[in-house]
């Protein structure tokens, strides 16, 4: 018995040595003494390095040059898509709403019907549309003063949602650019308050302690 475990043992050094080198083996004190944190235990049967599986940090695979973030260019369509599809459910509630209220007085009939989903359809498209515009808006403002500084910040946010509402509603005279200008810096100016709610707030509470 003891002779046929030793030859097979000579057999396998054979071949390990033959392409290249044994495989490494490690014994039961040396696997109990490496921390497997958030891991179930190896086998010690195992021939494998508990050691190279410890991942202190997230690691990611990125080509050469590329950010860990999505940036602008690449939220851009998230952000043109989820709005036109925003926009489209809230006009067909809006649609929905206005066609039951002209209708009220006509009976349960085909005409009716026909009449709720022309309403509803027209509004959610036009909802659609206005959202759509402004999120390219927004979009393209962002990205081309992005290219333009040459930085990532709130400054790239608020003035595109400034300059997205003047231009969206320069169609009615100066009071409508002042109007929508006002608007798209406000909505701005919140989402870039809410983004660094926390920053803003652990700041401030460490100045009190």
């Amino acid at each position: 018995m003891d002779n046929s475990s030793q030859g097979s043992g000579g057999v396998k050094g054979g071949l390990g040595g033959l392409f290249g080198g044994g495989v490494p083996e490690y014994s039961n004190t040396e696997l109990a003494g490496v921390p497997l944190t958030g891991m179930s235990p190896l086998s010690p049967y195992l021939n494998v390095d508990p050691r190279y599986l410890i991942q202190d940090t997230d690691e990611f695979i990125l080509p050469t040059g590329a950010n860990k973030t999505r940036g602008r260019f690449e939220l851009a369509f998230f952000t043109i898509g989820g709005s036109c599809m925003t926009g489209a459910a809230l006009g067909a509630v809006n649609g929905l709403r206005m066609g039951l209220k002209e209708t009220r007085d006509m009976a349960w009939s085909k005409p009716r019907n026909v009449q709720i989903l022309n309403m509803v359809t027209r509004q959610g498209a036009s909802w659609a549309n206005s959202l759509g515009s402004v999120a390219l808006l927004y979009s393209a403002f962002g990205v081309a003063i992005e290219k333009a500084r040459g930085a990532e910040d709130d400054i790239n946010t608020v003035a595109a949602g400034t300059l997205t509402g003047m231009l969206f509603k320069s169609g009615s005279g100066l009071k409508g650019v002042a109007r929508g200008g006002l608007v798209g810096l406000a909505l701005s100016g919140a989402y870039a308050l809410y983004n660094n709610w926390d920053h803003l707030t652990g700041s401030s509470s460490s100045r009190l302690y």
